[in-house]
């Protein structure tokens, strides 16, 4: 068996590995926020299957709001219960989908701006 298909509780967490984790998270939120500026959001698709995952996504968290994220519903035990499996139903659809993590902007302005840095 390959040592990275191993269930993740075999594991313990490693500070540099987390470390390494966030510095490729932030390369790849940098490079979404850029597509994310250049790009009318109406027309943005990240994935083929966008559609699909917000269908499903919505079937699933009814109730999240969207606008303002509070990260302590999303931390708690149910919540997190719910989403290992949400992200897993596309893990097989999405040839990059290694990994369950997640990066959310938590905040949505009411009114639209401009991407600004």
């Amino acid at each position: 068996m390959d040592v990275l298909s191993r269930p993740a509780e075999e594991f313990e967490n490693d500070q540099t590995l987390e470390a390494m984790w966030a510095m490729k998270a932030y390369e790849h939120a940098e490079i979404y926020f850029n597509i994310l500026c250049s790009v009318d959001p109406k027309y943005l698709k990240l994935t083929p299957i966008d559609d699909i995952i917000y269908k499903e996504f919505r079937e699933e968290f009814p109730n999240l709001r969207l606008n303002i994220i509070e990260e302590n519903e999303l931390k708690s035990e149910k919540s997190k219960a719910k989403w290992r499996p949400f992200c897993e139903k596309f893990k097989k659809r999405q040839h990059n989908s290694s990994d369950a993590n997640t990066i959310l902007r938590d905040r949505i302005s009411p009114k639209p701006r401009r991407c600004q840095r």
